[in-house]
């Protein structure tokens, strides 16, 4: 048997009107509450497009003032950049002055040594410590002392010129991390909404760890510049000092090569006049040689000429000798034979005295000579030793000024 189906529910007309007024109020619910969304949401959106504006804005405010900051310290490390460099230049120009200067030192001082050493061949009494030995001496320490005060003057010159290079270095390279900052920040600023290649990126909003606040990069490129200030004044000092020390010691290194070429000229002229009167001394030895050895020859002759009186008076004597018996008297003759060989017995003595005399003045005459000869020689080799040699070698001594 067939299952009756059971008819659907029957609503009444109240049911009917009010669930179509329930669906009216709830369409206008809906209704009102999307005019409202909708309203809310112009205004969202024309709030949100202001403020986007307006963050934009400033955003676009703070990145011109922000390259303008950039600007700013480029120009003033720029600046200071050009001021270095010609420092740099005008400093390693001066250590050439110092190098030059340095290398002049070396002939003189060779030449002041060499005349030492030439001097040491000088003979006997003029192997003697004069004022020529003591400004050459004081000439060598004048120089090895401008050597090594040069030599110092470039190791600070060096040094400087490697503190300007390191401050140069670090100008340079916050120059172009600016120039890079530079081009990053103009691109930024000139980017538009409707700008290509826009896109997001996680995580852009972050801090990066390794940044520094705005007072950190201005006094970081500050400390960069008042460091290449710095060593650039100190560069200037030293440029004034080298120049200064390049004039003290030319005019030390001239005034004493002055002196020392005054003390030659004056020895020299000494020497000249000491060798002159020892040769005119000598001169007067060797004529007086000539007149003592004529002395010699003419008392040598008189003692001669003697022999034959003395001859004559001792054969009257022994021939008287011979008389006989009362012959042999004492007579004035006697007496007088005896009287001349006692005459001539002192005249030989005298005579023979005179001559060992004279022969000892021709002995001593002739020592001198050779000792003024032997001198002459001596000052002849000093002369050709310090006006030759070594005034020959000092004519080349130029002292300019570095």
């Amino acid at each position: 048997m067939a299952k009756l189906v059971q008819p659907p529910p029957r609503f009444t007309h109240e049911d009917w009107t009010r669930s179509n007024l329930t669906k009216y109020a709830n369409a206008d619910v809906e209704r009102q509450g999307a005019e409202r969304l909708v309203e809310e949401s112009k205004r969202l959106d024309n709030e949100t497009r202001r403020r986007v504006e307006k963050t934009q804005a400033d955003v676009h405010k703070k990145l011109e003032q922000r390259l303008d900051d950039i600007r700013y310290w480029k120009k003033e490390l720029d600046d200071k950049l050009a001021g270095l460099v010609t420092e740099i230049d005008s400093l390693l120009a001066f250590k050439k002055r110092v190098e030059k200067a340095l290398q002049a030192t070396d002939e003189p001082l060779h030449i002041a040594r060499q005349c030492l050493a030439n001097r040491e061949r000088r003979l006997k009494i003029d192997l003697v410590h004069d004022d020529v030995q003591k400004e050459l001496l004081k000439e060598v320490e004048t120089l090895e002392g401008v050597q090594a005060l040069l030599q110092r003057t470039l190791e600070e010159a060096t040094e400087q010129l490697r503190l300007n290079r390191k401050a140069k270095y670090l100008l340079e390279k916050d120059l172009k991390d600016k120039f890079q900052a530079q081009d990053i920040d103009e691109y930024c600023e000139n980017l538009r909404n409707n700008s290509a290649g826009l896109h997001l990126k996680n995580g852009a909003t972050k801090i990066e760890a390794n940044s520094v606040s705005p007072e950190e990069w201005q006094d970081f490129s500050n400390e960069n510049i008042e460091n290449a200030e710095r060593e650039r004044q100190n560069s200037v000092n030293l440029r004034s000092n080298i120049d200064g020390i390049l004039q003290q010691v030319s005019n030390d290194q001239r005034k004493q090569v002055d002196a020392t070429n005054l003390a030659f000229s004056k020895r020299i002229g000494e020497c000249k006049d000491t060798k002159g009167k020892l040769e005119d001394h000598l001169n007067r030895v060797i004529g007086q040689i000539k007149e003592i050895e004529e002395n010699i020859s003419r008392l040598q002759k008189a003692i001669a000429d003697k022999e034959d009186p003395m001859k004559l008076a001792h054969t009257r004597l022994d021939t008287r000798s011979q008389r006989p018996n009362v012959e042999l008297c004492r007579d004035a003759v006697q007496y007088r034979l005896i009287e001349e060989v006692g005459e001539l017995e002192c005249t030989l003595a005298q005579l023979r005295s005179r001559l060992a005399d004279t022969q000892d003045s021709l002995k001593g005459l002739t020592r001198n000579q050779l000792d003024l000869e032997d001198d002459i020689q001596v000052k002849a080799n000093t002369l050709f030793i310090d006006e030759v040699e070594c005034m020959g070698m000092r004519k080349s001594i130029n002292i300019q000024q570095f």
